[in-house]
């Protein structure tokens, strides 16, 4: 039984493989104590995009430079992506990764990622690398939703090459124990070597998976410190080097790795919140790739409703490769071309509009424009379902987002206000929680950097319900447009960033209404004040 303990590679994705060499050497004298056999001390790389820390790249003279315990062997990964390069020979780029053979480089190990369309291809590394000595493992990635006639193929081509240890990795979270005991069936028609697994704790079965692999057969088992990992994380260390023991009947001395748990490994995860959650567990449920979900929740742009929208989206559409753009148009969650049947003109059309926002601003100043509304009468919509003023003096309310729209539909309901969404490109499920409510359907669309505005529907650079009212009260040919309660964000909130994006959008629109703040706000834009209206 084998623990690879690849902390400072699968961790790196939280800290771009920057471990200060203090905590480096405290870990590693914390692994020789659990009796951990392999240590992945990060990958071999020769990408060189941004700043990254030493275990990104973990060189020959960067370990040679750490005091690594005699019982521990050392592992660097390569990814299968960096091999198989057209026009570049193999040899070439291993000849630049692995200068020196194993009798003088400090790695022992050398494991391949690799995913099912480059295993083929990235295999003859193989040959290479045990020629210069070197023990090698291959990695297969996403291999849970493999047919059985697939994964037996995966064998077959892996048993004609000289690998030291097959594994394959849970790489969405979305395996239980029964799938994995069929995999390594799977596996071992063809393939009769040593057999590894990583895990994923995106549904909290990491540790059951691996110990029902233990069980199955499998001898080389990966865990991080914490789990820390991509997305949710893997199997933890402490955890499974204590069942190890106890399935050895020897002593497991975790003294100092939970030492270096509270001083480290602990305050970093709070910071960056890896381990597994609701979200993670449905992203596990739905083979939805991971790091969609570790980038919206890095991300402060992404409310609850978006991540659960764009984790909706994803299920019906697919998201087992993860791309920024097909997280992009994942926000988008309207069905068909802009349309709609209500026209704002007529209710709005020469009159001033009032916008009351969710921030602290309206309650602050709550009197002040409950007087400026009752003297003035201009044409006030509340977004979604706040209510920070007299109920009566609100004419409409504004919501767009089908997943805070379902949330909210009970409140809609007994609110009396009509809703202006755009009803006819929402999802069933919205439409029939939202039945018997008074809407006024207004279309959206949603296209980067645009503002357009027809009588019946807008296109917007963002589903945000901000932007849609902004919308609306052009369409209706409003005079002007006052912004209550648009108080902003931090200064280093991306969500600041994004909400003036669009107000510097709208304000570059031609025959757009005025716009002003007339309570305080962050934001670059014109200000008046309500206590002068």
């Amino acid at each position: 039984m084998n623990i690879l303990d690849c902390t400072l590679r699968d961790g790196g994705y939280y800290n771009s493989w920057n471990f200060e060499r203090a905590i480096v050497e405290k870990y590693l004298n914390a692994m020789a104590q659990l009796d951990v056999c392999f240590v992945e001390l990060g990958l071999r790389s020769l990408k060189s995009d941004g700043f990254a820390g030493a275990s990104a790249f973990t060189t020959d003279d960067y370990i040679c430079s750490l005091d690594i315990p005699d019982s521990l062997t050392v592992a660097v990964m390569i990814n299968a992506a960096e091999l198989v390069k057209p026009g570049i020979e193999l040899a070439t780029i291993l000849e630049r990764l692995f200068p020196e053979p194993a009798d003088v480089s400090p790695v022992q190990l050398v494991r391949i990622a690799s995913h099912v369309h480059e295993f083929e291809a990235a295999l003859p590394a193989c040959a290479w690398l045990k020629e210069r000595g070197f023990l090698v493992g291959f990695n297969l990635m996403q291999v849970a939703d493999r047919s059985q006639a697939e994964v037996e193929a995966l064998a077959v081509e892996a048993a004609k090459w000289p690998l030291d240890v097959l594994y394959f990795a849970d790489s969405m979270g979305s395996m239980d124990p029964e799938q994995t005991a069929q995999i390594i069936g799977w596996l071992r028609k063809h393939w009769s070597g040593p057999l590894g697994i990583h895990t994923h704790d995106n549904m909290g079965l990491a540790l059951q998976n691996t110990l029902r692999a233990l069980d199955e057969g499998v001898t080389w088992l990966d865990a991080t410190v914490t789990g820390m990992g991509r997305g949710p994380g893997n199997a933890k260390t402490e955890q499974l080097a204590l069942e190890i023991a106890e399935r050895k009947g020897v002593p497991c001395n975790i003294v100092p790795v939970m030492g270096i748990i509270r001083d480290y490994f602990q305050p970093l995860q709070q910071r960056c919140g890896w381990g597994t959650n609701p979200y993670y567990y449905l992203a596990g449920k739905y083979g939805i790739h991971p790091s969609y979900i570790q980038e919206m929740m890095g991300d402060s742009r992404y409310s609850d409703e978006d991540i659960v929208a764009v984790i909706e989206h994803l299920r019906v559409e697919g998201g087992k490769k993860f791309s920024l753009n097909t997280l992009d148009a994942a926000r988008n969650f309207y069905q068909g071309a802009p349309r709609g049947s209500w026209r704002p003109e007529s209710l709005i059309a020469g009159r001033d509009v009032l916008v009351l926002g969710t921030g602290p601003g309206v309650a602050e100043h709550r009197a002040a424009l409950e007087r400026y509304i009752r003297r003035e009468k201009p044409f006030v919509m509340a977004l979604n379902t706040q209510a920070q003023l007299a109920s009566e003096l609100i004419d409409v309310r504004v919501a767009c987002h089908p997943v805070r729209l379902l949330a909210d539909c009970e409140e809609h309901t007994r609110l009396p206000q009509p809703l202006i969404t755009p009803a006819s490109m929402l999802p069933d499920d919205v439409k029939t929680a939202l039945a018997g409510k008074e809407l006024l359907d207004f279309g959206l669309g949603v296209q980067a950097d645009q503002f357009v505005f027809t009588d019946s529907h807008c296109v917007v650079p963002t589903p945000l319900v901000f932007a849609y009212a902004l919308a609306v009260a052009s369409s209706g040919r409003a005079r002007r447009i006052y912004l209550a309660g648009f108080d902003g964000y931090g200064a280093d909130d991306p969500r600041s960033a994004e909400v003036q994006r669009v107000l510097t959008a709208f304000e570059a629109c031609e025959g757009r209404p005025e716009l002003y703040a007339v309570t305080p706000s962050r934001y670059t834009l014109s200000a008046t004040s309500i206590y002068a209206m």
